[in-house]
């Protein structure tokens, strides 16, 4: 279980507020207005901004000021992150080692991975000799290599078409509850929203709000929510 304990974040002029927890094996949309904060809780998470007060504690464990890759946490970021000097394979098993001396047992992870989001023999390959769906599903690989119970998705198929959108949700879908980790999904689309998760954390007016119903959250926003969604 992730507990957000009363943090704050600020920069600059900046401040965004959490006070709620995540359980175990939730599915959690993050949604809210443009420049509310949500990439930004989700980079404090992951360890890419410090807190400026407050605890973040897994299970009984403060994970506050620990490194991203000492944390429960695994991030797939908007723009997929893939390096275009590397083969696919080379950017999945930055998953495993930053160094990428695998043993041959982490080769096999990686293949493996490969192989489930439907890359197999895709491993030689450079990002750019890739369509844009396939570098989303490598990126994805990478995310499933490293087993981490919490996985942190910041829009990575923003740019998608509706239809491969929705095949790449379902596909987290199905790898989610392979492995019983939990998700918290940043998303600008509410369908998003609803096709993958049951509970939502809204950010608005400078504050994270504890996850409620999905369907109850679109079906009555709240004024700040309403503005945004028209």
């Amino acid at each position: 279980m992730l507990k957000l304990e009363a943090i704050t974040l600020m920069q600059d002029w900046f401040e965004l507020t959490a006070d709620f927890e995540i359980k175990d094996g939730a599915r959690v949309a993050v949604i809210g207005p443009s420049g509310a904060g949500k990439s930004t809780l989700l980079a404090a998470l992951a360890g890419f901004l410090p807190l400026t007060s407050g605890k973040l504690m897994w299970n009984d464990t403060e994970i506050s000021m620990a490194a991203p890759d000492a944390r429960p946490i695994a991030m797939l970021f908007q723009d997929n992150n893939l390096f275009p000097h590397l083969s696919i394979s080379q950017n999945v098993g930055l998953g495993l080692r930053s160094n990428l001396r695998l043993s041959s047992d982490e080769k096999q992870r990686v293949a493996t991975a490969l192989d489930r989001v439907g890359l197999g023999g895709f491993g030689s390959r450079k990002p750019a000799q890739l369509s844009g769906g396939q570098q989303s599903r490598a990126a994805l690989a990478r995310v499933m290599v490293q087993n981490r119970p919490l996985v942190l998705l910041d829009e990575p198929f923003a740019a998608l078409g509706p239809a491969l959108k929705a095949e790449m949700l379902d596909l987290v879908g199905e790898l989610l509850q392979e492995t019983g980790a939990s998700l918290m999904m940043v998303s600008h689309d509410p369908q998003d929203a609803l096709h993958v998760a049951d509970q939502t954390v809204l950010v608005a007016d400078g504050c994270a709000s504890a996850p409620m119903p999905t369907v109850e959250l679109l079906r009555n926003p709240p004024p700040s929510l309403k503005a945004y969604l028209g």
